[in-house]
C-alpha cells in the first residue's frame, strides 16, 4: 500500500484482542468473560492495568460487574474491576456536570469505599491504588496531602515504575485540577530522574506538557491562535525533552514491540516529536507505531487521522 492510502488504526483496545472479546461479553451481560480475561492476566500489571481501565470504561453503563460479584462475592478481581467501574461512574457523571460543577460527594465517596475494599481483597495488586489516587482529583478541594502521600505510597510498594499511576498524580497536580504548572512538571520530571534505563516514565514530561496546552485552550477559550501557544511544542525546553526521553526510554531498553498498555506513551512521544519538528526521533517512532494509534493526544491539536499521515508524508514513510 502507497504511502498516500496510509491510514492509522485507532483499535480502542490498542491491539490486546483478549481484551476485545472480553468487551463483547459485557454487551451481552455475560461476566464469565471477564474473569477469565483478569484470571489469566494475573500479576502482569501494566497489562492488567491497561484492561481493568478499559474494561471499567465498558462497565460503567452496565451491570455486568454487579453480576459478577453477585455470583462470586470473594473475588478479588471482581471487586478490582467494581473499584474501576465506579471510579469511571464518577468521572461519567462529572462531565456530564461540566467542568467547575461539583457532582454529589456521596458518588466519590462510594468509588473511594470500593476502592479500598479492592485493596484489601488483592493486597498485592497496584490497580485499586491507581483508581483511588484517580477519583480523588474529583473532591472539589481534593484530598489532604498526607492521604494522597499515603495512597502514593501504597502504589508505589507495589509497582514503583507505574506510568499509569504516575500519570494519575500527574493530574492531580495539574493547574487544571489540585495544582499548578510547576508543581505537575517538578513531579513528572523528578520520576524521570530516578526511572531506570529502558523505563517509560520520562514520557510522563510529555504528558504534562499536553496538559499544560490543554489549559491553556481552555484559558483562552479553544483559539489555537492564543498568543504564547504557538512556540509550545518546539521550543528549546521542549525539543530538549522529546530528545530525553528517547534517549532514556527507547534508546536505553530493548523494545522487541509494543504492549498495548504502552501504545498511548508511545503516541504521546512521537505527538511531541511532530509537533516539536524533532524529525530524527519522530520518524524512528511513527516506524515503531507502524499503523497503531490512540486519539489522544493528537486530538488535542486536530484531527488524528490527517496529523499522522501528514507527518508521515513529510517524513517520506511508506505505509
Amino acid at each position: 500500500m502507497s504511502r498516500d492510502r496510509f491510514a492509522p488504526d485507532f483499535d480502542p483496545d490498542c491491539g490486546d484482542a483478549a481484551l476485545t472479546e472480553a468487551c463483547h461479553d459485557i454487551v451481552i451481560g455475560r461476566w464469565q468473560g471477564l474473569r477469565d480475561l483478569l484470571r489469566v492476566t494475573g500479576p502482569n500489571w501494566l497489562a492488567r492495568g491497561h484492561r481493568v481501565r478499559l474494561l471499567a470504561q465498558a462497565c460503567a453503563g452496565s451491570s455486568t460487574v454487579e453480576s459478577w460479584l453477585a455470583a462470586e462475592p470473594r473475588s478479588g478481581d471482581a471487586l478490582v474491576l467494581r473499584a474501576a467501574t465506579e471510579t469511571a461512574r464518577a468521572f461519567n457523571t462529572a462531565i456530564t456536570a461540566g467542568r467547575g460543577v461539583p457532582i454529589d460527594q456521596r458518588r466519590i465517596d462510594a468509588a473511594v469505599t470500593a476502592c479500598l475494599l479492592a485493596a484489601e481483597a488483592y493486597l498485592d495488586d497496584p490497580t485499586p491504588w491507581i483508581s483511588l489516587i484517580s477519583v480523588a482529583r474529583l473532591y472539589s478541594a481534593g484530598v489532604r496531602r498526607q492521604e494522597l502521600g499515603r495512597w502514593w505510597d501504597e502504589l508505589h510498594q507495589r509497582d514503583p515504575y507505574s506510568v499509569e499511576g504516575h500519570l494519575q498524580v500527574l493530574h492531580y497536580y495539574s493547574a487544571r485540577w489540585h495544582g499548578t504548572h510547576g508543581l505537575m512538571y517538578d513531579f513528572a520530571r523528578d520520576a524521570a530522574g530516578v526511572a531506570p534505563q529502558g523505563c517509560a516514565l520520562p514520557v510522563l514530561v510529555q504528558y504534562a506538557r499536553v496538559e499544560e496546552y490543554r489549559y491553556a485552550l481552555d484559558a483562552a477559550r479553544g483559539s489555537r491562535s492564543a498568543v504564547g501557544l504557538g512556540q509550545h511544542w518546539s521550543n528549546d525546553g521542549a525539543v530538549s525533552d522529546v530528545r530525553r526521553t528517547w534517549q532514556r526510554w527507547i534508546m536505553g531498553g530493548t523494545h522487541n514491540g509494543i504492549a498495548p498498555g504502552e501504545l498511548r506513551d508511545l503516541n504521546y512521544l512521537a505527538h511531541a516529536a511532530c509537533l516539536g519538528g524533532v524529525t530524527d526521533v519522530a520518524g524512528p517512532l511513527l516506524r515503531m507505531l507502524g499503523r497503531r494509534a490512540t486519539r489522544t493526544p493528537w486530538s488535542y491539536t486536530g484531527d488524528p487521522q490527517q496529523q499522522i499521515v501528514k507527518s508521515r508524508k513529510e517524513l517520506k514513510l511508506r505505509g
